[in-house]
């Protein structure tokens, strides 16, 4: 059975935070791609680093498996300015802002008693250094989003289909993230 989302109690709530724009997906017809896995290996050098990245999150099947696990999915942008859009470490100290809007986002649906997985910006960044260097488990798995791009996910094939923006010039970024849920098992 499809997750049903109160979509007027949704609206209001969303309204109070600064989302660009967002989609609500029919997860099961999300597609992952093994380039996108290719991208991370060959050129992040969080790939291997982080319960947040490959090989850690699973093989591409089974994030794509996971991914097709549940029902729906919220889809969703914010906007940060920067003072120059080439100053990597200016860029992303402004992701922390989405992330939060990311949990406030799960929390959400998680309050609206549905199960969630959530993916997100980049690689987790919440300790100094990652447990999975030293084969532990998470520290955070409550607070650890892996990224979008770690479970395959081409985000700009959602946001050419979705008509969304990609990309809106200047010293903006645009930052994605995608609330999966469904009903409880």
């Amino acid at each position: 059975m499809a997750a049903e989302l109160n979509t007027t109690k949704f609206e209001k709530f969303i309204s109070d935070y600064p989302i660009y724009e967002y989609r609500l997906l029919d997860a099961k017809a999300l597609s992952v791609a093994e380039r996108v896995r290719i991208v991370c290996q060959q050129e992040c050098e969080r790939y291997g680093t982080t319960w947040a990245c490959p090989p850690a999150v699973g093989t591409l099947k089974e994030c794509e498996d996971r991914i097709h696990s549940y029902d729906r999915a919220v889809f969703f942008s914010s906007v940060a300015e920067v003072s120059d859009i080439m100053n990597m470490e200016e860029m992303l100290s402004t992701r922390d802002a989405h992330e939060e809007l990311t949990t406030a986002v799960a929390e959400y649906l998680k309050g609206e008693g549905f199960d969630t997985f959530t993916l997100s910006t980049e690689s987790c960044d919440i300790c100094k250094e990652c447990a999975y260097l030293k084969g532990e488990p998470c520290r955070h798995p409550e607070r650890m989003h892996p990224c979008l791009e770690s479970h395959g996910v081409v985000v700009s094939e959602i946001v050419e289909r979705e008509v969304m923006e990609y990309n809106l010039g200047g010293n903006t970024i645009l930052w994605f993230s995608m609330v999966l849920f469904r009903e409880p098992k």
